[in-house]
């Protein structure tokens, strides 16, 4: 009898405890997610809700000018959108701006991060100094260079021209005004000033992740500096420099503020963002303007998810 009772006890006990385990499983689990509930209401509330409404706005009629001409419009905005020429045109200058900032800024933040991954004197200054620029208000950044920089009358760019032509003897050095004549480069130069600080901190953290053991070992056996480059640290950079080069495009895509102070939209300088601005608070269609929106963060989106999958594969190396 006690035989039995034992082994009848013995067969209830898992089913006991896997009766039991769940519920515990399922409050420690909700114990661990509650902190982040206002969080995640507050993200929602403030990222999401707004931008559904911008959604429901984009199928909408709706022009401020005309108050009472507001129904559904279908896909109409969107048509709109997809076949205005301006649009269009914006969209590549929004390509040609993105991929140039992108790519001079990477390559200048690669030098920069190659030289500071050495040893020298003062090495924490001018690291300081460089990293200066990202810190910068983007809105200041615009003002500093549309003023101090590309002004015609007072700017540095024409008093240093002017004194280097004083050193020749010439009194009439060129005195151009670089937003009129380069506007499109003058936005490029502005942001890459801006941002090639942020793509050297990212291929400096790279270069310090490096198994310097190997780099050794190549240095032993006779390679040299340029061959350590490119059979070792070029192919350890390359998913920082696709990191580098998404989370760019990501901003620059987005920039607004370096087109509205230098030129304002102006001579073929107007990129996506602008057109929103104008279709929005010049043009005054809502609907409109929220559909070039919404096709924005698409192309944001599209971009986004690469990097993000970049990310998750440098995690997972970090982590092995």
């Amino acid at each position: 009898m006690t035989l039995t009772h034992s082994l009848t006890r013995r067969a209830r006990a898992p089913q006991t405890a896997g009766q039991v385990a769940p519920p515990r499983r399922s409050r420690g689990a909700w114990a661990r997610r509650a902190p982040l509930l206002p969080a995640l209401i507050f993200m929602i509330v403030v990222t999401q809700l707004p931008f559904v409404g911008t959604v429901a706005i984009s199928f909408m009629r709706w022009n401020a000018l005309e108050p009472d001409n507001k129904a559904f419009a279908g896909l109409d905005n969107y048509k709109e959108a997809v076949t205005d020429p301006q649009l269009r045109s914006s969209l590549l200058t929004t390509v040609t701006l993105t991929v140039t900032v992108v790519l001079v800024s990477l390559v200048l933040g690669l030098g920069l991060a190659l030289l500071l991954d050495r040893q020298f004197r003062g090495r924490g200054l001018v690291r300081t100094m460089l990293i200066t620029p990202f810190l910068v208000v983007p809105v200041a950044s615009a003002l500093l260079w549309k003023h101090a920089l590309y002004n015609a009358t007072y700017g540095l760019i024409n008093g240093s021209l002017t004194w280097l032509w004083s050193l020749f003897g010439s009194d009439n050095p060129p005195q151009p005004d670089w937003l009129s004549s380069l506007p499109l480069m003058s936005v490029e130069a502005s942001l890459i000033w801006q941002w090639t600080p942020f793509m050297m901190l990212i291929l400096l953290a790279g270069l310090q992740s490096r198994p310097m053991d190997a780099v050794e070992a190549a240095r032993v056996d006779g390679a040299t500096t340029w061959q350590v480059f490119r059979y070792l640290t070029f192919p350890h950079l390359r998913r920082y420099l696709e990191l580098a080069s998404l989370l760019g495009s990501i901003y620059v895509v987005q920039n607004f503020d370096a087109v509205f102070t230098l030129t304002g939209g102006g001579l073929g300088t107007a990129n996506l963002p602008y057109t929103v601005y104008e279709t929005f608070y010049q043009a005054h269609d809502y609907g409109q303007a929220s559909a070039e929106g919404v096709i924005v963060v698409l192309c944001s989106l599209l971009v986004g998810s690469f990097a993000l999958r970049t990310v998750s594969s440098l995690l997972r190396e970090e982590t092995r």
